[in-house]
């Protein structure tokens, strides 16, 4: 969790991809916090994604280093989007609070269900671990 979490940050333009009927849809994310152990993600409960997401729940999302190091990340999106965890996403990111607010009816969080990982680098030295 830790090594995603890292990584994520230190690239913090990642792609997710859902679903749309079935057609892949692809576009770009920058937040995500760590919150009891799990991996969450934030949108607007007004965009597309999230109407995906809520009726396909799995993704996949993708993120590269300057090394040429990668990430893909799947796995089911369960959303949580408790006053709480709200207020810690504002506060782990401030310029959320531009769009959003903790008592807003737009702000929406998800985390990360039955997640899967691998690391991935031009050299092979592939790796696949469970979240």
């Amino acid at each position: 969790m830790k090594e995603v979490l890292e990584f994520l940050k230190e690239n913090p333009t990642f792609y997710i991809a859902t679903v749309e009927g079935d057609k892949p849809r692809v576009r770009p994310f920058g937040f995500v916090m760590e919150h009891e152990g799990k991996l969450y993600f934030c949108t607007n409960n007004q965009k597309n994604v999230y109407k995906q997401l809520k009726e396909k729940p799995y993704f996949e999302i993708c993120t590269a280093d300057k090394e040429g190091r990668w990430i893909r990340l799947r796995g089911k999106a369960v959303f949580n989007s408790t006053r709480e965890i709200k207020e810690k996403a504002l506060e782990i990111a401030p310029y959320l609070k531009t769009m959003y607010s903790a008592d807003d009816n737009l702000f929406e969080l998800f985390y990360v269900e039955d997640g899967e990982v691998t690391f991935c680098s031009m050299t092979g030295d592939n790796r696949t671990l469970k979240l």
